[in-house]
C-alpha cells in the first residue's frame, strides 16, 4: 500500500536517513523499532511531507507522494499521530475533531458530521468532554484526542508515533486495545513505538532501524528468535 524506496534526508549536513526502503501493507499493522536517534520519527516526517527527502520515492498505491506538501499528503490518504499527541490546547475537544478534517470538500460536511458522532461512539469520555480545551485532558484523553482527529481525516494509512509515550501502563494497554481494534476494523498503520513488547503484540510487520538505515525486516516472530535483537530489545531469555 506504502512503499519508501531508497529515500536520503537530511537535517542540514546530517544525513539521517541513508538509503531507507520499507513497505507498509494494506490492512496490517507495519512496526518501526530502534534506538533513540535511529531515524524513526525522521521517517514518519518524510512520509508526511513535513521533511522533504532529498533522494528516493514515496508512493501510496499508485501516487507519487514525494515531496508533495503536508496537506497534499494527508488529501491522498496518509495521516500522521505524532509523538506527544499535539493537540490544539486552547481549543475544545470537538474543535479539535473537526480540525483533523481540514482537507476535506465542504460538500463533504454531512459526513464530517457523522464522522464526529463516530468518534464520540468510540471514545465517549470525548464526547463527556467535548466542550472543554483539549489542554484540560488527562494524557490518556488526549491520545484519544488525537487518534480521534486523525480517523477525521478518512485516513488509507494511519502513522502513529510513540503513542504510549508519558502514560501509565494501564492506559498504554487502553491505547494498544485502540490500535488493535481500529486494524481489526481495517485500517493500515504504521506505527513507531518503543515499547517492543507491546509493538509486537500488534505488529504483522517489523522493521528495525538503527543509524537511518532498516537493519532488520520480518515478523514479529522472526524478531524473537533472533537473539541479538532480542537481548538489545525485549531483555535476555525472553520469549
Amino acid at each position: 500500500m506504502l512503499k519508501v524506496d531508497n529515500i536520503v534526508t537530511r537535517y542540514g549536513a546530517i544525513e539521517a536517513l541513508k538509503g531507507l526502503s520499507l513497505e507498509a501493507r494494506e490492512g496490517q499493522v507495519t512496526c518501526l523499532l530502534g534506538p533513540n536517534g535511529a531515524g524513526k520519527t525522521t521517517t514518519l516526517f518524510t512520509i508526511a511531507g513535513i521533511l522533504n527527502s532529498h533522494s528516493g520515492s514515496i508512493t501510496l498505491e499508485k501516487d507519487n507522494l514525494t515531496n508533495l506538501s503536508a496537506p497534499g499528503i494527508v488529501r491522498k490518504g496518509v495521516v500522521l499521530v505524532p509523538e506527544n499527541r499535539l493537540i490544539f490546547p486552547q481549543m475544545s475537544v470537538e474543535e479539535n475533531l473537526v480540525a483533523g478534517a481540514f482537507a476535506r470538500p465542504r460538500k463533504d460536511q454531512p459526513a464530517i458530521n457523522a464522522d464526529l458522532k463516530g468518534i464520540y461512539e468510540r471514545f465517549p469520555p470525548l464526547k463527556e468532554r467535548s466542550t472543554q480545551s483539549g489542554g484540560t485532558l488527562s494524557g490518556g484523553e488526549q491520545q484519544m484526542l488525537a487518534i480521534g482527529r486523525a480517523l477525521m481525516a478518512r485516513p488509507k494509512i494511519l502513522m502513529m508515533d510513540e503513542p504510549s509515550l508519558g502514560l501509565a501502563p494501564i492506559i498504554v494497554e487502553k491505547i494498544f486495545d485502540i490500535i488493535s481494534l481500529l486494524n481489526k476494523e481495517g485500517v493500515s498503520i504504521l506505527l513507531v513505538e518503543q515499547n517492543a513488547r507491546m509493538a509486537l503484540k500488534v505488529a504483522h510487520h517489523i522493521y528495525l532501524l538503527e543509524g537511518g538505515k532498516v537493519t532488520f525486516n520480518g515478523n514479529p516472530q522472526e524478531m524473537q528468535q533472533d537473539e541479538v535483537i532480542q537481548r538489545a530489545y525485549l531483555g535476555a531469555g525472553s520469549t
